[in-house]
């Protein structure tokens, strides 16, 4: 029987590309979305990670009609870029909602199924400038990087049950929104990438797919860099 995983945000992006990427790996794959509508293929809910009463109410749509997610993908998030002496605290708190407590929220729901199951994963989706920072995204990059601290006491608190936790952390990926960037900044960025290009959102869905899987049993409390290089390690 295949194993029900849940992505989060799954419905464009990176998030999209995950969830087809466990597709083809055989789970069973669940998708939230918050606005706009699901893609044809999957099973999904409307679901809002700033809301822990829409968590809530996700989860037990999910485990009445298909059953209980055992691997669970915190990808929804947001950004609102700034600097740092124009950023509101809205700017700020907002993004730390989101990114940060929205996993939180989405993690600690998931975890009363997983205790049941005695077993799954907890796969955050983080970023390369959660180590390194990044002008212009101090909201942002407090947000990922406290995505670390937290699967690693997730790993700890619920290892002896059988779940790992870790973060898969993304350089600069192939998106619409990077897509938008201009040509000089484009080069610019992949000028600074040892490997010299941008990475796929199919490269980063890989990733997660492999620790979703029995192959990645004993890796926990991880921080898995997939940026070409960009952050050594960090």
């Amino acid at each position: 029987m295949s194993s029900i995983a849940l992505v989060t945000g799954g419905n464009r992006g990176i998030g999209l590309a995950i969830a087809q990427s466990l597709q083809r790996a055989g789970h069973d794959v669940v998708i939230t979305y918050r606005t706009g509508s699901a893609p044809a293929g999957y099973k999904s809910v409307q679901m809002d990670v700033t809301s822990t009463e829409s968590v809530d109410a996700g989860f037990a749509s999910i485990e009445q009609q298909w059953g209980i997610p055992e691997i669970v993908v915190a990808n929804a998030g947001i950004t609102k870029d700034g600097l740092v002496m124009r950023m509101s605290d809205e700017d700020f708190e907002s993004v730390i909602d989101a990114n940060l407590t929205g996993a939180f929220r989405v993690a600690r729901r998931a975890t009363k199924g997983l205790l049941k199951l005695k077993r799954g994963r907890l796969i955050f989706v983080g970023s390369v400038v959660g180590a390194l920072g990044s002008a212009g995204q101090v909201n942002y990059s407090s947000s990922k990087s406290g995505l670390v601290g937290m699967a690693r006491s997730f790993a700890r608190e619920l290892g002896s049950r059988g779940v790992t936790a870790n973060v898969i952390a993304p350089g600069f990926v192939e998106t619409d929104m990077t897509a938008n960037l201009d040509e000089k900044r484009r080069s610019e960025i992949a000028g600074s990438v040892p490997l010299g290009r941008f990475c796929t959102a199919e490269e980063i869905a890989d990733v997660v797919t492999f620790i979703a899987s029995p192959q990645a049993s004993y890796i926990s409390g991880a921080l898995i860099p997939v940026d070409g290089g960009l952050g050594m390690g960090h």
